[in-house]
């Protein structure tokens, strides 16, 4: 019996054979995590890595029983013991129970962490959504100042831009604080009330749940009925505007161009203030390549200190294919600098020796053992994208003299064996 993978997943491959498989080379990813790795680095954040797994109840409490992901995408399971648990749909509220858990807080100053990994949601697959993806994520714990916003934000664009992307769009608002949403979420249901019976299915649930998320409905019809309505950016209490105005100039000083959006609302229950959004022409309608906001409330909801927060999620599926649908320059797979060429028994054994001295000098060094023509091997050192080639038969094993081809250039190069370890350094420092 053959099997096949489950839908709405996919292999990460080191080549994938596929017409529209490039998204799913692994070079690239690694390449990715390399990038998110070295910006991190730069702006001060550490990775924390959590199970892909919790209690439901984590979920439900932090991510909110009317948003999308409680009520209709997590995948849950009972477990042996007969306890509910969840594959996580979204990092944050498992880096903050982490938090807490840990006491984290305790450590004085600002916490600034990362994590990469896969989450899990049951969706339509569709162009960039899929039941299992890979997020890049930063919370910020512990600073509630604009600034803190800020440079959240600015991670999350240095970071498209150390990747080469371009035509990006970054979406912003403020969701204010509990006092202007209570007097929004009143202004926006006596908008609505008169046109509930035209609302779709799932908004009619939110009106009365969560009237906010209406604001987020991918419904033509609902976003027609939603035409005139009020403005969350006119019910922030005086705090929470001078908060926004003070975002919005930071990001001027940085020339980070955004746009105004007040129906960003994100789709998680847990924002607070400021909430923005990236997109990407290159995914179509469902364009979002990375999200955030402040979530100042989530941490003692979860039965931890009252800190405020603030983080970001980008999907890693969605980055990469926009990175290949902008043509943007990327590094091609690291191949063997030397591929050794054996011919027969002796000097395989020769060759073998040579190999692993070269390895555990830090060389990349590949040896074909399947002794085929010499026209064939060459191919196949060519095809994993060696750089150097060299044929080694009794005449190498007597005279200790080598001969390497470059395979770009055809160029050929004479040293002997006692040479070729300080040759090949020069050649990976050059």
């Amino acid at each position: 019996m053959k099997y096949s993978i489950a839908k709405g997943t996919f292999d990460i491959l080191p080549k994938d054979p596929t017409p529209d498989g490039a998204w799913r080379n692994s070079h690239l990813w690694q390449y990715v995590e390399e990038v998110i790795r070295d910006v991190t680095k730069v702006y001060g954040f550490q990775e924390i890595r959590t199970p892909i797994f919790e209690r439901t109840e984590l979920f439900v409490r932090g991510v909110g029983e009317s948003s999308d992901i409680v009520t209709k995408e997590m995948y849950t399971f009972e477990d042996r013991a007969g306890r509910l648990m969840t594959l996580r749909p979204e990092g944050t509220a498992s880096v903050m129970r982490a938090f807490i858990e840990k006491h984290l807080d305790q450590q004085k100053g600002v916490h600034k962490l990362y994590y990469i990994g896969p989450m899990f949601r049951y969706e339509r697959p569709q162009a960039g959504r899929f039941r299992q993806h890979h997020q890049f994520g930063v919370e910020a714990i512990g600073d509630g100042s604009a600034e803190q916003d800020v440079e959240v934000i600015d991670l999350l664009c240095e970071f498209y831009r150390k990747l080469g992307l371009e035509k990006l769009t970054v979406m912003l608002n403020s969701v204010g604080d509990v006092s202007s949403r209570e007097r929004y979420r009143k202004a926006l249901r006596t908008f609505l009330q008169p046109k509930f019976e035209d609302l779709s299915a799932e908004s009619k649930v939110r009106f009365e749940k969560n009237v906010l998320r209406i604001l987020d409905s991918k419904n033509g019809e609902d976003q027609k009925l939603l035409e005139g309505a009020p403005s969350i950016l006119d019910f922030l209490s005086e705090e929470a505007k001078e908060h926004f105005d003070r975002v919005q100039s930071l990001l001027k000083n940085l020339k980070i161009d955004y746009v105004i959006n007040p129906k960003l609302v994100r789709g998680l229950d847990y924002y607070s203030k400021t909430v923005f959004e990236v997109t990407a022409g290159e995914l179509g309608a469902h364009n979002s390549i990375g999200a955030g906001g402040r979530f100042d409330g989530l941490s003692s909801l979860l039965g931890g200190p009252d800190l405020p927060s603030i983080g970001f999620a980008t999907g890693l599926e969605r980055v990469i294919q926009t990175m290949i649908g902008q043509n943007v320059p990327m590094p091609s797979p690291l191949g063997p600098l030397l591929y050794f060429i054996p011919l027969g028994d002796a000097a395989k054994e020769f060759c073998l020796e040579q190999v692993y001295a070269l390895r555990h000098e830090g060389i990349p060094t590949e040896i074909d053992l399947r002794e085929k023509k010499v026209g064939a091997s060459i191919e196949r050192a060519s095809s994993i994208g060696a750089r150097f080639v060299v044929v080694f038969g009794e005449e190498e094993m007597l005279s200790k003299n080598l001969v390497i081809k470059e395979l770009d250039t055809r160029e050929e190069f004479s040293l002997s064996l006692d040479q070729l370890s300080h040759w090949l350094r020069n050649q990976l420092m050059g």
